[in-house]
């Protein structure tokens, strides 16, 4: 009787041991990766400071820090140090199908997380938290998007600022012309040449843009929220291992100051000078999600 326990308290003990590597196996990311010995890591090219080009060619940025950070772990459990990073270039309108249909295997920018993107791919942890605002010149006269009735807006194309503004002019009844943009460059120009009256997006990417411009003095970032966006990094979806593994990281780094940290780096006041102190959300949003271990 009692080799019997001992027989059956041994291979509990063995299926324990063996527990984490089965769960590392179960993940299709992972394998697909391994199996590939590359990683395909999608980037924004000017979301600014996010995701974009710096002077050496490469991507940058606090996203792209985070994403680096993600595939060192998963460097170590796929046990791959030597595991090279491909970097493919993404758009708004480009970013979902990418990861839907397999072509990249995480997504470093400035992508929301809302319930109708969780149908075709999943996120990590909020890793910032901003909103819809209007970019334009001052003396424009432009507050609110009210101020917009009878003139140009820029709208990227698939973005969640898209939606909302529509949304709005819908509700309200004002009467605003869209033009339609593939990027943030395309707009703020538009906006630069007079070509649109305001560029809406995130605030934060207003910022940023505005720090990248020749003369930021001309410009300004008005109105009232007319969004709410938490960022994440997106992955692909139904592999919860894959998921947890980045998930843990970040939980580490909001739970012993890290993610503060590297959010100053980039935002406070940052390489573009962009000022933006991590506004009391953003850090509550970090304390909940430093789940213990």
């Amino acid at each position: 009787m009692f080799k019997r326990i001992l027989v059956a308290a041994t291979a509990v003990a063995a299926c324990l041991a063996v527990y984490p590597a089965q769960a590392q196996d179960g993940s299709y990311v992972m394998k697909r990766i391994k199996e590939r010995g590359v990683i395909n890591m999608g980037h924004r090219e000017a979301s600014v400071p996010f995701s974009y080009i710096g002077k050496d060619g490469k991507p940058i940025g606090y996203s792209v820090d985070i994403c680096l950070g993600f595939i060192d772990k998963i460097k170590e459990a796929i046990k791959m140090p030597d595991l090279k990073i491909k970097y493919v270039p993404v758009t708004s309108q480009t970013r979902i199908a990418l990861m839907a249909n397999g072509t990249i295997d995480l997504e470093c920018g400035s992508t929301t997380n809302n319930l109708t993107r969780q149908k075709q791919v999943d996120y990590l942890a909020v890793t910032f938290i901003t909103g819809t605002k209007l970019g334009s010149k001052k003396g424009s006269g432009i507050k609110e998007i009210e101020d917009m009735d009878g003139k140009v807006i820029a709208l990227s194309l698939g973005t969640t600022n898209e939606k909302a503004v529509k949304r709005v002019m819908k509700a309200k009844g004002i009467n605003i012309k869209i033009v339609s943009v593939k990027d943030h460059p395309q707009a703020w120009l538009a906006v630069a040449t007079d070509r649109a009256d305001a560029y809406a997006t995130d605030d934060v990417l207003l910022y940023g843009l505005m720090s990248k411009s020749k003369d930021p003095t001309k410009y300004q970032v008005t109105g009232r929220f007319l969004s709410y966006d938490p960022y994440g990094i997106m992955v692909p979806r139904n592999d919860s291992t894959y998921r947890r593994l980045g998930n843990v990281m970040l939980a580490d780094m909001m739970r012993d100051g890290r993610m503060l940290k590297l959010y100053k780096k980039w935002f406070d006041p940052g390489p573009t000078n962009i000022q933006m102190p991590a506004s009391a959300t953003l850090r509550k949003a970090f304390e909940i999600q430093a789940l213990p271990h």
